[in-house]
Parts: C-alpha cells; structure tokens; sequence
C-alpha cells in the first residue's frame, strides 16, 4: 500500500472556524495528502463565516458553543446524516484531532469497523485550569484523556519533550513525532520593516518585545505583563509589542496602557509584524510545539520561552534563546535585560535560530503522518491473518 491509496477520515473539533496553530497544521497535511492521491475526508463543526477556507472536502457535525468562550464549539454527536457519509466513504483509517464528544463516537465506530485509528495531540488540555483557578481537576481531565488515547492504536505529538510528558502521563504507548513546519518563503528576517514599526510609535533604537498568538490567559497573559512591568520598574527602554487577537484582549490592554496592538495578522501582514520585532516572549506552558516561537526564529529573532513542551525542543538555551522556569518573572526579566543592553548577543541568538528554522520542512514532515497511517494498516491487516 502507498500514500495514495490511503482514505484518511480526519475528525477535527476546529478544522477552520477560528484560526489556530493545531488547525492550520491539519489544514496543511490534508493538502499534503491529497497532492499525494490519497483521499481526505473531514469531520468538523461548520459555521456561516469560518476563519478561512477548508483545504478538502468538509462535511458538518453537530456542536454547542463554550459558554464564555463562544468563539469555540464543542462537537457533540454524529448525526445520522453524516454517518452515512462517513460509511460511504469507507475510510481505511481514522484520524482524531481533539478528544471531544464526536471523537469519542468516532473512535468507537472505528473500533466496531475495525480500523486503525490515530489521534494527534495538538495541546496541553489538563494545564487550561491553571489559568482559571481550578487546578484541583488536572487529575481529572488527564484521567478522561488516559482513558481516550489508550483506546486509539498509536499518537502522534509535535514535539519529542511532549511526547516524554505523554509518555509518563501513561496515555500511550506508541507515540510517533509529527512536528511542525515553516514557511520559509513568508517567514524570514527581509520581511522586517522599521517603517511600520515608527507607524506604530516604535523607534529604531527601541527594542520591540513581542507576543503573538491567540490573546487568551492560558498563553501567561499574566507572566508577560508582570515581566513587563518588571522592566519598567528597572529603567530598561523596550516597546511591548501585541500580534493577536482573543477575548483577554479588553483584560490585556487595561492591564499594559503602554503596549501596542496590532490585532489579527495573517500572510505578508503577519510576516512583517514577527521580523519588526527585536525579541518574542512566549511564557505559556500550553502549547504542544510552538508554532509561533518557530516562526519568530525563522524571522532571525532570539526568543525567550517558558522551560516546558514544545519551546524545549526549538530554543537552544544560551544560543538561540533563553528557557526560563514557567512564572519566573523576575528569571524573564533578566533574560529580556540581556538583549536590550546586549545588541550583538541579540543578533548572533537570532541568526543561530534562523539556521535552526532551516531543519522543518512542512513536506518531509507531513509524510511521516502518512507513513504512521500505512504502518498502522499493515499492523492491523497482520493482526487479523
């Protein structure tokens, strides 16, 4: 069997209607896969006004919206519909991208079908209580998620400090890489424009630390702010810079006045906003790989991250960047204080990650999701002689 012959039934709990770094990953191996032959066939929640265009073919599921989080939904069932839909297209392997409701009804249907089924795990779903007071039900969330990769015959994680942490959290047992990939051609250190910086206030000799991503409190909206304001309170000239949008955007602005917001970026737009900053602070301890830190090198930035899954396998400390223990503000801030005093150390630390960003090529990579569907159908068919 070959790449082509693979008939791939992806279920995604946000395969395009908010754009995020776990959906466009899967928007990006679904083009992959259907310029190989093989085909896609996704199962998503469909909305009237989607973030962007679906790459294949997508076929609707039913869901509620999150209470207090409204711009996500939560897959609920599969209806009648679009069962038939999915027995039609006679799917040789099921992949699962979110442990939701539909998933659950997905993964038992595989299972009566006998077919193989791969989850991907895009991010760390048990650390979202951190960031809302209830900590207390970690063991709980990793309890349901055990229960749930368990049943799929392998995963794939985006990064080998993630895939550790999946490891010991004993959620399974056959645990390939899918990594992440960039967009050399968008992202690189040309896209960098100091005209737009001083559009924004920002001068030349002003050093713009920036945070990109969805602006929600599980990024560490907290550490990032109380870092910043530990550099005020040092004397230390820098510009914080926001590349984002997300509901703590009214929270994030009241609590730093001083900061510029740029809001929602994508293409050209969201290249010349990563190479006009001098420096990307990325404290979260959610994140899966860190496609923003990825891009942020690519753009020959130095970064600075929170010491956990993803940031561990991209930033070289000493070299590329700086990993400090997560919520160690005053640890960020000494990091941050290197490169605004130390030019030339920014410099050589950006170009050391740029070299790095060279390594993730989005083709090679998305073929290793392929090879894990091929050898978990062999697996399968040998398993039933």
């Amino acid at each position: 069997m070959q790449t082509a012959d693979l008939r791939i039934a992806l279920f995604s709990g946000n395969y395009n209607y908010v754009r995020d770094g776990a959906n466009q990953a899967l928007n990006r191996l679904a083009g992959y896969l259907l310029r190989q032959g093989a085909k896609v066939r996704v199962y998503s929640p469909v909305v009237d006004n989607p973030a962007f265009e679906p790459t294949g073919d997508l076929v609707n599921v039913s869901s509620v919206t999150i209470p207090g989080r409204s711009e996500y939904r939560v897959p609920l069932r599969i209806p009648g519909k679009t069962r038939r839909d999915l027995r039609d297209f006679a799917p040789n392997v099921v992949h699962l991208s979110s442990p939701d409701p539909v998933s659950h009804a997905a993964l038992k249907w595989a299972r009566s079908q006998d077919l193989p089924v791969l989850a991907s795990v895009h991010t760390r779903f048990e650390t979202y209580l951190r960031y809302y007071n209830m900590a207390w039900g970690e063991p709980v969330i990793e309890a349901i998620l055990r229960r749930f990769y368990r049943r799929c015959d392998a995963l794939v994680a985006p990064s080998e400090s993630f895939a550790q942490v999946l490891r010991e959290q004993r959620m399974n047992y056959d645990i390939s890489i899918w990594s992440r990939g960039v967009d050399r051609e968008l992202f690189n250190p040309a896209r960098r424009s100091l005209e737009w910086r001083r559009s924004l206030g920002i001068s030349d000799d002003e050093l713009a630390i920036g945070f990109l991503g969805r602006i929600v409190m599980e990024k560490g909206l907290d550490v990032f702010s109380d870092t910043i304001d530990e550099l005020r309170r040092r004397g230390l000239a820098h510009k914080a810079l926001i590349v984002g949008e997300g509901p703590a955007r009214r929270w994030l602005e009241a609590r730093m006045p001083e900061a510029v917001f740029v809001g929602f970026q994508t293409g050209e737009d969201l290249a010349r906003a990563v190479a006009s900053m001098d420096v990307l602070f990325n404290p979260s301890v959610t994140e899966a790989f860190g496609n923003v830190t990825l891009e942020a090198m690519a753009c020959g930035l130095p970064v600075v991250a929170a010491e956990a899954t993803g940031s561990q396998n991209l930033v070289d400390d000493g070299n590329s960047g700086r990993l400090v223990r997560p919520g160690a503000v005053h640890q960020f801030a000494e990091a941050l204080r290197s490169y605004i005093e130390q030019p030339d150390l920014r410099i050589r630390h950006g170009e050391a990650g740029e070299r790095r960003a060279h390594d993730f090529s989005w083709d090679r990579i998305n073929q290793v999701v392929a090879d894990t569907y091929l050898r978990l159908i062999r697996q399968k068919s040998a398993s039933n002689r």
